[in-house]
Formats: C-alpha cells, structure tokens, sequence
C-alpha cells in the first residue's frame, strides 16, 4: 500500500478561506472558483464534495453545509445553524480572532470580504488591544509581494538548506503565500529553466531589474518543496522508531512494510538534505537506491566523528 505525503492541512487551510466566499456569493462558476484558489477545476469540485458533509450533530438538513454543482456552478446554502449568531466565550472568541487573521493571508481570500468584517466586529467586542496577534514577515516580504503584482522579475540571492549553498537567480515572482507558519514564493527561475518554491526567509538579497513579464496562470500553491521533474529519488526502507522523519516530508511518497516498516520515496535537489536526512534515520535505515547515495549516511558520520575526534579535550 502507498500513500501520498500530508496535504491535509492545506486542503483545510483552502477550504476555509474558499467556504465563506462561496457562502457570501450564493455560488460561483467552478471555473470561476478554480481561477480565484489557483486550483484546478477537478481540485475544486473533489474539496467542495468534503463541504457537504461538514455540520454538527444530529447533521439533519439544517445542520449541514448544503453544497452541490449543477451544469459547472457551485451553489451553496449555510444551513440554519450556521446563520444563527455565535456565543463565544473571551477565551473562543480569542482564538477565532487569531486563528481568523491568521486564514485572511491565505492567497484567494477575500480582504474585504464575510471573514474580515466578521472579525472586524469580534475585535470590537474583544477591545483593540484586547490581541496583538504578530504576523510580520521575513526581510525581503514586502519586495517579493510588489514584484509579484507589478509582474516584475527580480534577480535574488537564495541559500538552499538542500545543497548548502547560496545561488544567484533570475526569476519571474507568480505568487506569494503562507503554509506551515512560513512565507513561500512560487516563481519562474530561469537558472533552473521552470517553476521553483522559494522559501522568502532564505533569500539573501533582492534586485530588482526593472524588466516585466506576462505571467502565466497562477500556479496551486502547496508545500514546502516543489521537486524538479527529473529530481533523483532516494529511496530508503526507515525501522518503526524513525518513520516520523520521512511522514515529515510533503513530497514523499511512502509504502508500508512488515512490522511497522516503511519504504519512503523522496525527491531529492542535493546530497547535503540526503546525509541530514541519514543522520536522522539512524544506522537502521537503509538506502534501496539510488546506487550513488547508499553510503552517504555513513559518509558524514564518519566526517561528523572525525572532527570529534580532533577537537580539543
């Protein structure tokens, strides 16, 4: 049996930014929807089919998201629980102000739209200074955003924690947006000749060049890394105590083995992430291919060991 890496998370983050949207339209083409999320049209409807059996108990009609698609249009109703007013306790209500801001930076939703003015009225229950909720960005934020707008290429310094080096890179910025607590900026590179994932905490500087592009359909945003398409896969078997290491990776594809085994396909930009990643898996693991990195864990333990055996006492 195999599984895909994690995406539940942003599936989750999706929806709650597409729900209350949809909601406050009464509806939308789903090609409209699909263009507005940066989703497929297929994405939309497969996501949309989880709505309809979102509620609370005894999840009778009027206690259900009412969703379906008739002839490429989405229409949804929000159920006579859901429009009724909420009482919250400080404490809940704390936690749906931050929790809220927090899905407004979620690329497709809507600034002005039911979720801001709703938190807009919780804040003035709560008091203005009742949460200080800190979203600042990293350094080069604010610079990526307004060249993502302006369609604008830039040529950046970036440090990959995959090959532990920094690179100097053209590139054409085509989105930017949250996932997992961090920043990512989806761009053109025209070092690596197709789409990368740029992490905006790592970029050392940024230039702008003054040149302009046509962009071209906004890429899906997802997770951390967005593999090459003729990356290496590394591919090693990881004991029971260590599968928490590869589980933490998005772009891997596991298999589940006897005993609490896993075989774990990982795309891999550098040998650097490979001995990291060893290290970590511990003397268990093994390495099933490819042939080249079967002794690069070994390889930096024995580095590792031998700069503890030189420093002094």
């Amino acid at each position: 049996m195999s599984r895909a890496g994690p995406d539940s998370a942003a599936r989750l983050r999706r929806l709650l930014a597409m729900v209350p949207w949809l909601l406050a339209e009464g509806g939308a083409p789903v090609a409209e929807i699909a263009a507005r999320f940066s989703m497929a049209e297929d994405e939309v409807v497969r996501d949309l089919q989880l709505v309809g059996l979102c509620g609370t108990p005894p999840y009778g009609p009027g206690d259900l998201v009412d969703v379906w698609v008739d002839d490429g249009v989405v229409h949804a109703y929000a159920g006579a629980y859901f429009t009724r007013p909420m009482r919250l306790t400080p404490a809940e209500g704390f936690a749906v102000l931050a929790a809220g801001r927090a899905l407004l930076a979620v690329p497709g939703a809507d600034p002005g739209g039911a979720l801001a003015r709703a938190l807009a009225k919780l804040e003035q229950v709560l008091g203005p200074a009742a949460l200080d909720v800190d979203l600042a960005g990293p350094a080069h934020l604010d610079d990526v955003r307004g060249a993502a707008e302006r369609h604008e290429r830039l040529e950046v310094g970036y440090y990959s924690a995959w090959r532990d080096e920094v690179t100097e890179r053209r590139v054409d910025p085509l989105l930017v947006h949250a996932a997992g607590g961090r920043w990512y900026l989806e761009a053109n590179c025209h070092r690596a000749g197709g789409l990368r994932r740029f992490r905006v905490d790592r970029l050392e500087w940024v230039r702008p060049t003054g040149e302009r592009f046509d962009p071209p359909p906004l890429p899906p945003p997802g997770g951390p890394f967005l593999p090459a398409p003729d990356a290496p896969v590394l591919v090693v078997e990881v004991p029971p105590s260590a599968r928490w290491a590869v589980e933490a990776s998005p772009a891997a594809r596991l298999e589940e083995l006897p005993g609490g085994w896993v075989r774990a396909h990982l795309p891999v930009a550098g040998t650097a992430f490979v001995e990291r990643l060893l290290l970590r898996l511990g003397p268990e693991a093994t390495v099933v291919g490819p042939a080249e990195l079967a002794d690069a864990g070994r390889a930096a333990a024995a580095r590792l060991l031998a700069r503890y055996a030189g420093a002094p006492a």
